[in-house]
């Protein structure tokens, strides 16, 4: 049977990040992908120059129809727009018993903001408790539980412990943005604790890594994986896009990872 995952996120018409990296990924990893288009926005590697939500009737017709024909085995849940999308997605969802990974999505890679404050109680209260998976950077772990930026192993656990509190299943503490010669990822769940290590790579070319890895995180579940293989094979999956993608030569900004890295030729 064919594997096939749903991501539910915003356009990116660079080609890096949102519903493009996330469709690129499951290919790479040979899932079928299927997407639901919550926002259009018009970016590159420099900027994000202007965002259009998809409106609410459109985002539930298309969830909807991919729901009445496709069997759907994992979704991914990315951008989302504004307050009024959360809600119609939170409500295409409602009784649905699959594997839901959700990435925060509220800042791109150039610092534009793209959830604003007042859609972030919705994030909060609407998704948050249909995650099997949250994914979130530190900035948006910080945000979400309305505290400090965590510094220090105990402080990410603390907030990790709080997301769980607010209804979330597992939340994998990306480490991205803090520092060191080694980036930490940490998979809380409740029976406890993984640890995920990888060098930090000396790219600029890091645009769509967020989008990447929670979008190969579906693909594994969708592909029958527990969570904590999934969250492990694609931790190991982004690595290897980040280390290929210096090999890419796209705009002048923060590029994209290498999502066909194991696939495209070099020689």
């Amino acid at each position: 049977m064919t594997a096939i995952a749903l991501t539910i996120a915003g356009s990116d018409s660079g080609g890096g990040a949102g519903i493009q990296a996330d469709l690129k990924t499951f290919s790479a990893l040979g899932v079928y992908g299927a997407s639901v288009v919550t926002a259009l926005t018009a970016q590159n590697t420099r900027t994000v120059v202007s965002v259009q939500p998809a409106g609410p009737a459109m985002i539930a017709a298309q969830m909807a129809a991919v729901f009445d024909d496709l069997d759907i085995g994992a979704i991914k849940l990315g951008m989302l727009g504004d307050t009024d999308a959360i809600r119609t997605v939170a409500e295409g969802l409602r009784g649905c018993d699959l594997p839901i990974v959700l990435d925060p999505v509220m800042v791109a890679k150039s610092g534009d903001t793209l959830l604003p404050d007042d859609a972030i109680g919705a994030l909060r209260d609407l998704l948050l408790p249909r995650a099997t998976l949250l994914t979130p950077n530190l900035p948006e772990a910080a945000r979400l539980t309305g505290t400090a930026t965590a510094r220090t192993r105990d402080q990410r656990l603390d907030q990790a412990q709080a997301l769980m509190g607010m209804g979330a299943q597992a939340v994998l503490m990306k480490g991205g943005h803090a520092e060191g010669p080694e980036c930490l990822d940490l998979l809380v769940t409740p029976d406890g604790v993984v640890e995920l290590t990888a060098p930090r790579h000396p790219t600029r070319n890091t645009h769509g890594t967020g989008c990447t890895l929670s979008a190969a995180i579906a693909a594994g579940m969708a592909q029958g994986l527990p969570l904590s293989d999934a969250v492990t094979a694609a931790h190991r999956y982004l690595q290897g896009a980040i280390a290929a993608a210096d090999s890419l030569t796209v705009g002048h900004g923060h590029g994209p990872v290498h999502h066909f890295h194991a696939v495209w030729s070099h020689a």
